[in-house]
């Protein structure tokens, strides 16, 4: 197992023994599971331990669902990053690992920002720097992805992709139910998380900078002429990706139409566990009983996929995803619980377990869709514009999570949980219908 190389030295100097992680299997899936770990932070924070908060200082469920659609709202956005990712780099820190540095001190600075507002009093500052983080982040996604495309081969995309997600999962475990046990450890509220965040980001910052060496180098332009040149033909190239298939079509489709139920992976199951009179210590376990159940199937379910098709074993994990929705939402309706309520009574002993249940199971099921669904899009991707078209997949998924947080916050506001719970479930069907016209690029594409 070979985890670095030797790297050039001045003359009459011995070699020095440098970490490579991407010049092995083991290595390269160990750096992408670690940078996406960083992604996982601030989502799992905002969508956890911040959403608790926000519901505990009395938002309303619409409130705390805007404010997890603001901060998906960038990762919306990212794929305007996306070509000057792929012509624009350094060649001294790499064409994609110099993004990544500099993504990363922004995450850094901006949580720690973050950490001196108050997030209920001071809503909608707080809600403009974790915009800002969650823009770093996604900006860091992109050279990711990008960085991915070129390095890991084709028989390890199932497997990269599986922990890619894991790596998210367990950040998001971390960011959301390990602040709130720090939160409740410390008696201080969230105000150590944010010190916490920025420690662990910069750990990888750390490693990325020191551990991973990058064998492509960016673009070199000669002049104006070559400049325009070759935009006009990454422009081309990049309508020709996106636009010039049906194939691409349905690609952005099964990119915005969520993979299955949803609900139990936003928002309102945060402010849901806070009325059903779960503890901060409970929702962090549920939390992280979700998360790694999130992790364990983003795993198992790109190895299976990698083995049985990723297109048909998709359309069984989606179906999978529904099965908790469905149950949670018919426990709930039969137990009267349709409303939000925060002063309500005690809920029935079966629906909160049935919560717990569904929590844990989605979190499992969800995952499974997760890895699958990146490995078609990283194989529908052509090489010399992949920043910008996997960007764009990525884009439209989470354009399509922050539309879902809004709309099911709006929901709940109006018909109660159960009716969005069914709601979740029939609109998670719809991306089954665009998985026979989902493939590879086709050779034409990827010249």
């Amino acid at each position: 197992m070979h985890w670095c190389r030797v790297a050039s030295s001045p003359q009459g100097l011995m070699p020095v023994q440098r970490f490579d992680l991407l010049s092995s299997r083991v290595g390269r899936l160990t750096a992408f599971f670690l940078l996406y770990f960083t992604q996982g932070l601030p989502i799992g924070f905002c969508g956890g331990a911040v959403a608790v908060y926000l519901r505990r200082g009395a938002l309303g469920v619409d409130e705390v669902g805007a404010f997890i659609a603001a901060v998906y709202a960038p990762w919306g956005v990212k794929w305007l990053a996306g070509p000057v990712l792929d012509l624009v780099g350094s060649r001294r820190l790499g064409h994609r690992r110099g993004w990544i540095l500099l993504a990363q001190a922004l995450m850094i600075l901006g949580l720690l920002f973050a950490g001196t507002l108050d997030p209920v009093a001071e809503l909608p500052h707080f809600t403009t720097a974790f915009v800002a983080v969650s823009g770093a982040a996604a900006l860091q996604d992109v050279a990711i992805d990008a960085l991915a495309v070129r390095t890991l081969p084709e028989q390890e995309r199932g497997m990269g992709n599986g922990l890619m997600f894991a790596g998210a999962w367990i950040g998001q475990a971390v960011g959301g139910s390990g602040m709130l046990y720090v939160a409740a450890a410390s008696g201080m509220g969230l105000t150590p998380a944010y010190g916490v965040l920025a420690v662990l980001v910069g750990m990888v910052w750390t490693t990325t900078l020191l551990g991973v060496r990058e064998a492509h180098p960016p673009p070199a332009f000669q002049s104006i002429t070559v400049v325009a040149r070759v935009a006009g033909h990454y422009i081309l190239d990049t309508i020709r990706a996106m636009l010039g298939t049906g194939r691409s079509w349905a690609t952005l489709a099964l990119a915005y139409l969520p993979p299955g139920a949803m609900a139990l992976g936003l928002a309102l199951s945060a402010t849901l566990a806070v009325e059903l009179g779960l503890t901060d210590e409970e929702v962090a376990t549920l939390g992280l009983i979700g998360a790694l159940g999130g992790a364990t199937g983003s795993i198992l379910g790109g190895w299976i996929s990698d083995r049985l098709g990723h297109r048909r074993m998709l359309a069984v994990y989606v179906g999978l995803t529904l099965v908790p929705a469905i149950a949670l939402a018919w426990s709930m309706s039969s137990a009267g619980w349709v409303m939000p309520q925060l002063d309500a009574p005690a809920p029935p002993h079966h629906l909160v377990t049935t919560f717990w249940l569904a929590s844990g199971s989605y979190g499992f099921a969800s995952g499974l869709a997760y890895g699958t669904r990146m490995a078609l899009f990283m194989g529908a991707c052509t090489p010399s514009v992949a920043a910008t078209q996997f960007t764009a997949y990525m884009a439209m998924i989470n354009l399509g999570t922050s539309t879902a947080a809004w709309w099911q916050g709006w929901a709940v506001e109006r018909w109660g949980y159960p009716t969005t719970l069914g709601i979740d479930a029939a609109v998670g069907l719809l991306c089954l219908l665009t998985l026979p016209f989902v493939g590879a690029a086709a050779p034409t594409e990827a010249r």
